[in-house]
């Protein structure tokens, strides 16, 4: 399909060894065919490389593609689209903490989702239906709705560009995408090229909320901006022991579960850290004003 719209193209699985070379040869373009997992990973490698990736969606969640508006465009109509595509300039987050500095694509949370996360990773998925990759978002919502009930309140120290934010949270997210996991729409406004990150903190008064929110999101609803949201671009967090994750990655792993009595975290937005590709947007149509009063006057 990519030789028969006019390019040359070398083909690199990221699941080799040695796939990070690939990307240090020169090209005009990097495809990038899977979900947000491969699409991140390579995107990781590319920061601030300034070279166009383009993504061919063909993940379950697909929230980055979501993001840029592409994910319900044919594979076919977004590589004929690349020799006039446009470049959107695309922010990442980066997170510092006990496992060193992270950059991430997505997002970066504590609480009900990571520790969710966490337990799926642990147990292989096992309550996923992986062999039906159309019923794999609804599952996790539904594993997240069951948890959130009994999912206690976290005391978190934060302060966000320098304002104590501090409280009890039951779920914190700093979204750089307006989706995230499961296809969560926490901040339909979010944007991934404004310089900010859209920080989500769900307290024990907003279970019924973000319920409300999940409920919605499985029956198809169109969910409305009802969780509590502030932008910032320094983001400092201090809590007791406990998982986070970031983009799909969980912490602590395995290898890594040391007891920290608490741990501190510093994230901040590098804006326009990469470059994305999106097909050209249709110009609206425009019908001079003399000519709909004539066809009005013949009508009449």
């Amino acid at each position: 399909m990519i030789r028969n719209a006019g390019h040359k193209v070398k083909y690199q699985s990221s699941k080799e060894k040695k796939w990070k070379k690939a990307l240090k040869k020169p090209c005009d373009i990097v495809a990038v065919a899977g979900g947000d997992g491969t699409v991140g990973k390579v995107a990781r490698e590319l920061i601030e490389e300034r070279i166009p990736i383009a993504i061919l969606p063909l993940g379950t969640a697909n929230n980055i593609a979501k993001s840029l508006g592409i994910a319900d465009i044919s594979l076919q109509d977004l590589v004929a689209s690349w020799s006039t595509a446009r470049s959107i300039n695309f922010d990442t987050g980066v997170a510092k903490g006990p496992w060193g500095s992270e950059n991430f694509i997505e997002g970066f949370g504590v609480g009900l989702f990571a520790e969710t996360m966490l337990e799926l990773d642990e147990s292989g998925g096992m309550e996923i239906p992986s062999e039906k990759p159309e019923k794999v978002i609804p599952a996790v919502m539904k594993i997240l709705n069951n948890q959130l009930d009994h999912f206690p309140a976290k005391n978190m120290v934060v302060q966000l560009d320098g304002k104590d934010v501090s409280g009890d949270y039951v779920m914190l997210e700093a979204l750089n995408t307006r989706y995230i996991g499961p296809n969560l729409d926490l901040v339909s406004a979010a944007q991934m090229n404004d310089g900010f990150l859209d920080v989500v903190f769900v307290t024990k008064r907003d279970r019924s909320k973000l319920r409300k929110h999940i409920s919605d999101r499985l029956s198809g609803k169109k969910t409305r901006g009802i969780l509590t949201v502030r932008r910032g671009q320094h983001l400092q967090i201090e809590w007791e022991n406990s998982p986070i994750h970031i983009d799909d990655m969980t912490w602590p792993t395995e290898k890594d579960r040391t007891p920290l009595k608490s741990n501190a975290i510093d994230i901040r937005i590098d804006p326009a850290a990469l470059v994305f590709l999106a097909p050209e947007e249709e110009k609206p149509a425009f019908v001079s004003k003399s000519r709909t009063k004539s066809k009005r006057a013949k009508r009449s």
